[in-house]
């Protein structure tokens, strides 16, 4: 379980560093960003994609396409689909599977209805989740998981159980990079940064799946909205779906439902007593799509 842990006075370095993210034109370097991953530059391309492999030790192994020329864009190899059993999905029934590969940011309990960020550091569901009390309050003293997803990552992001989508809040904020040295430095760091809100019901409850924008992060997408931003409205929007019907969106443990045109980092919240988190699920340890996030609280 996480606690929020006393953070020393950051050094000169770190405050200077800090301090040039706060400065950097993050919309227009996200928009150049995003461009430039669409484009479609044949050997240029192939060329990018190995040494970005080659950087951050992509394990192209585990893609339906493992060349780099087998790739259009680099937005198309950076959301590559795996090979079918490259991430086996936890087979029992009362056990929800991680949602994304990357590592742990935090996870635990929501106290007094705040999540820990990083050492010294947490902020208020409240906040995250656009200033809906009544979201905010399902998940009172609840359990969440931070997933912070790095550039070698899957970036794909899967459905931990069975479940029926009732909304989706896009959230209009800044776009900080979610790496975990800011994440230690810049106070309310996903609460502040544009987000997609996504709450699900469960056979374990209600659940709350965030896609946490980001610098570079061009666009965020959906399974059943396709790309959700860009364009980046300057106002928090909210669609609602029916729990049956033809509109209904119905999503199966382990199903993609989203994606991220670049890396970030991915929240879920659950509400008190529904589930007990696997214990490993400390800050730090690595994470693979698939493998065991927690179990009904009864089961356990």
């Amino acid at each position: 379980m996480s606690e929020l842990r006393p953070y020393p006075k950051p050094s000169y370095p770190q405050r200077a560093k800090t301090a040039l993210h706060y400065l950097l034109p993050q919309l227009a370097v996200t928009r150049a960003a995003g461009w430039l991953a669409e484009r479609r530059w044949g050997v240029l391309t192939t060329l990018a994609v190995k040494a970005f492999a080659a950087r951050y030790k992509v394990d192209m192994s585990e893609a339906e396409k493992s060349r780099a020329g087998d790739y259009a864009s680099f937005n198309e190899f950076f959301i590559r689909p795996l090979k079918a059993d490259a991430r086996p999905i936890d087979a029992n029934p009362a056990a929800l599977c991680l949602p994304a590969d990357g590592c742990v940011s935090e996870a635990g309990a929501i106290e007094a209805g705040r999540l820990i960020q990083a050492k010294g550091h947490s902020f208020s569901a409240l906040e995250l989740l656009a200033g809906d009390a009544a979201l905010a309050a399902e998940f009172s003293d609840g359990l969440f998981l931070t997933t912070y997803l790095s550039p070698r990552d899957y970036h794909r992001v899967h459905m931990p159980c069975a479940a029926t989508l009732r909304r989706m809040i896009y959230v209009p904020g800044e776009l900080y990079s979610v790496n975990p040295f800011l994440a230690q430095h810049i106070p309310n760091l996903f609460a502040r940064n544009e987000r997609l809100i996504c709450v699900f019901d469960t056979g374990f409850g209600s659940m709350v799946q965030i896609l946490v924008g980001a610098t570079v992060t061009a666009s965020i997408s959906t399974v059943w909205a396709g790309v959700v931003n860009p364009p980046r409205p300057q106002t928090v929007l909210q669609w609602l779906y029916p729990a049956d019907g033809a509109d209904a969106v119905k999503l199966e443990k382990g199903q993609e439902m989203g994606a991220f045109r670049l890396g970030s980092t991915v929240i879920n919240l659950f509400p008190q007593g529904s589930v007990r988190l696997n214990d490993t699920l400390r800050p730090g340890a690595p994470v693979r799509m698939g493998a065991l996030l927690g179990e009904r609280a009864e089961a356990v």
